[in-house]
């Protein structure tokens, strides 16, 4: 079924296709304005983690090749990562140590969203997005007058969820992989 994907020659252009998709999503302006996400290198590094740990848990539970595909992805983005942080003039010593961290942060993330996911628990969703994409503890949304922007982002979490869920792994280099509109989130 994914044979044609994994021709050499189509294969890194899948590949960059996914990571490329992921990227556009976590730039959409609309984090940085309406949900305040922080413009920042942390911020955009978040919003990157979410949306290719979305992706990852997504194939890794897919059919072969599902988990191939999720390790190739996740290698593509730690080569990006590696090459940002070169563009950025990060010493050739100093870049896999850098590399170490984000991927030691980047695990924990994905692991927490994972687990938040799994046991349906917008609570917790909304503590580990509180924490990790806005730097912050979470607010109790029964107290806060207002709710504040990180449950906003937990649904526009749930919704990506729901729109990978119901899309097949071999569509994403040929559609791409479409992400809801932040904007049209509550």
């Amino acid at each position: 079924m994914f044979g044609k994907f994994f021709r050499a020659s189509r294969n890194r252009a899948f590949i960059d296709k996914i990571h490329g998709d992921i990227v556009a999503a976590a730039r959409h302006p609309a984090f940085y304005g309406e949900y305040g996400v922080p413009d920042t290198l942390e911020g955009r590094f978040e919003l990157l983690t979410l949306h290719a740990a979305l992706v990852l848990r997504h194939l890794t539970r897919a059919p072969a090749p599902g988990p191939d595909l999720a390790q190739d992805v996740s290698n593509a983005v730690f080569r990006h990562f590696d090459v940002a942080l070169r563009e950025m003039g990060v010493g050739d010593i100093t870049v896999p140590k850098r590399i170490k961290k984000m991927a030691e942060a980047f695990l924990g993330r994905a692991q927490a969203y994972d687990a938040a996911l799994l046991q349906a628990n917008d609570q917790q969703l909304g503590a580990a997005l509180a924490r990790n994409v806005y730097g912050r503890p979470p607010v109790d949304v029964a107290g806060a007058a207002a709710k504040p922007a990180h449950w906003r982002l937990a649904r526009y979490v749930r919704a990506s969820e729901a729109v990978l869920a119901g899309a097949a792994p071999d569509k994403f280099g040929r559609g791409g992989i479409a992400f809801p509109d932040p904007t049209a989130i509550p």
